[in-house]
């Protein structure tokens, strides 16, 4: 029996978005947004593109979930605090700019709107109370006074425009910084970062 006579079998819903999202991830990572298109993600998985439209209804809601699970994935990774600050801003900066999430806030911004019913706008609040936690207990140890919740939700704040930036601009800031080799640029970058949010 040849494969085109083969009937195909029907994964489950939550399996088969699953498999669109991680195909069109893959393309984000590549490149950015505009290379999420639906015919190339549902050729990418053998499937129609209708089928993509069944399982999100349009491309917009497909990138909206897009955005949400790779926000939340992050969020998890730095709510476990597991690891030091620096760990923490590496995996901040693969998620914004290697997995191409920066560019797809920025896409959404550009729009001038957002994946509103798919965006936790209570994730920096999340992390700065994580991060309190760390700044409070590295002050104690250290006998000095402990910072306020407010300059915590301001460094996080800080942190979080420098990685976005970093995502979107790292090469064009590192070359008109006058250093070379960008990726060890934001390696030291990430450091420098990291003692001062924890500091």
């Amino acid at each position: 029996m040849s494969q085109k006579s083969q009937k195909r079998r029907r994964l489950p819903a939550a399996e088969a978005q699953e498999r669109i999202l991680k195909a069109a991830g893959k393309r984000l990572a590549e490149g950015g947004p505009d290379a999420v298109r639906l015919q190339d993600v549902a050729q990418d998985l053998g499937i129609s593109h209708p089928a993509i439209l069944h399982h999100f209804g349009s491309r917009d809601q497909l990138m909206a979930q897009l955005e949400a699970r790779g926000m939340r994935a992050l969020q998890e990774d730095l709510l476990a605090a597991s690891g030091t600050a620096e760990d923490s801003l590496a995996r901040v900066a693969q998620t914004l700019g290697d997995e191409g999430h920066a560019r797809l806030l920025a896409w959404w911004v550009l729009h001038g709107e957002g994946p509103e019913e798919a965006t936790d706008w209570g994730m920096l609040q999340d992390i700065a109370r994580g991060i309190h936690e760390r700044r409070v207990e590295a002050s104690t140890a250290a006998g000095t006074a402990a910072p306020s919740e407010e300059d915590t939700t301001w460094v996080v704040r800080l942190a979080a425009v420098a990685l976005f930036g970093e995502a979107l601009l790292g090469d064009i800031l590192t070359k008109s910084a006058g250093l070379d080799d960008p990726e060890d640029a934001s390696r030291r970058f990430r450091a420098w970062l990291a003692e001062r949010l924890i500091g």
